[in-house]
């Protein structure tokens, strides 16, 4: 395979190190866009339709890094990005001052902050930037790109990005974009967990799945967006006077665990669901919104969770 000529560029190279299912996917859009790849991958054959198409083969990071302005990486996680970054042939072997690395991997904001310091001495503007959208996304560029880093650096990539991806974000400085990638896939797989639970209840309960599933899709939770929920009394604070109060809330859930005991169904969450809301009762928050039961949480981890109305407005009122 050939290796980068350095020396003959006539426009600035964008190189992508991985290129597995996302990857090649989102290197193929940067190339149909219009940018002089440089790849790598540790299978030399993920690489052959890229360089099918025009692009130019890497035999290591460090030749990715001597040959691009900008290099993208797309790898399982932690300590394969290490071992690129800081390896014996890695992107610190061969970087200079300007150059710009987009970590997209869904990583540790830890590692991608001590990645920052390191490469960030030699002049290195690092992002941890990961992906959502899976793999149907990454194909079609409906795409989140989520970007902790420099704000300024990350507007003068902001068209590269635009490239691969239809929805990059700033979230904020370095770390920010892996915490906020986190959060989400946390979040998915906590409401995953507690479908599960509540659909065996309905179907041991003696509901087909089917009108189950058609009948609690068009209810009040099926019909909006899961994060737009928050605004309302979460991120503004607002729980009085209640939208449901919580003593009504409280003998829902109560009659759903009695319901999982009469059909022996486990219901792991919903009892710890039931407990918290037994808890804020015994605060003395019966008669205010449901969703108070929240202000427990942000009481232990220490941490008020709040956005000003504006603020609300403004990213409700944005793209979607």
């Amino acid at each position: 395979m050939d290796t980068p000529d350095t020396g003959s560029a006539v426009s600035p190279a964008v190189g992508f190190i991985g290129l597995g299912t996302m990857g090649a996917s989102m290197a193929t859009n940067l190339a149909r866009a219009g940018h002089r790849l440089i790849v790598h991958d540790l299978d030399a054959e993920r690489g052959e339709p890229l360089l099918n198409s025009g692009a130019t083969w890497a035999a290591s990071p460090a030749e990715v890094a001597a040959a691009c302005e900008i290099v993208f990486t797309s790898l399982p996680g932690p300590s394969e990005v290490e071992a690129v970054a800081l390896g014996p042939q890695g992107l610190g072997t061969a970087v200079r001052p300007g150059l710009a690395w987009f970590d997209l991997s869904t990583n540790s904001p830890t590692t991608m902050r001590s990645l920052h310091h390191t490469l960030g001495e030699q002049g290195v503007d690092v992002f941890d930037a990961p992906v959502s959208g899976g793999p149907d996304g990454a194909e079609s560029g409906q795409l989140a790109v989520w970007v902790g880093g420099d704000p300024d650096a990350f507007q003068r990539w902001l068209p590269t990005l635009l490239s691969f991806s239809d929805a990059p974000r700033y979230v904020g400085p370095i770390g920010a974009g892996s915490v906020a990638k986190l959060v989400h896939n946390l979040s998915g797989y906590i409401i995953q967990t507690g479908l599960a639970e509540v659909f065996t209840l309905g179907v041991k309960a003696g509901v087909d799945a089917d009108g189950l599933w058609e009948a609690v899709r068009e209810g009040a939770n099926g019909r909006r967006r899961t994060f737009d929920a928050l605004s309302r009394n979460f991120l503004s604070g607002r729980f009085d006077p209640p939208d449901f109060a919580l003593a009504l809330a409280h003998k829902d859930v109560s009659l759903a665990c009695q319901l999982g005991r009469e059909f022996a169904v486990p219901m792991r969450l919903a009892n710890l669901t039931l407990e918290e809301m037994t808890e804020a009762m015994n605060r003395g928050w019966s008669d205010r919104d449901s969703r108070s039961t929240m202000l427990l949480q942000e009481e232990r981890a220490g941490v008020e969770v709040r956005v000003s109305g504006d603020r609300i407005a403004e990213i409700l009122d944005g793209p979607r």
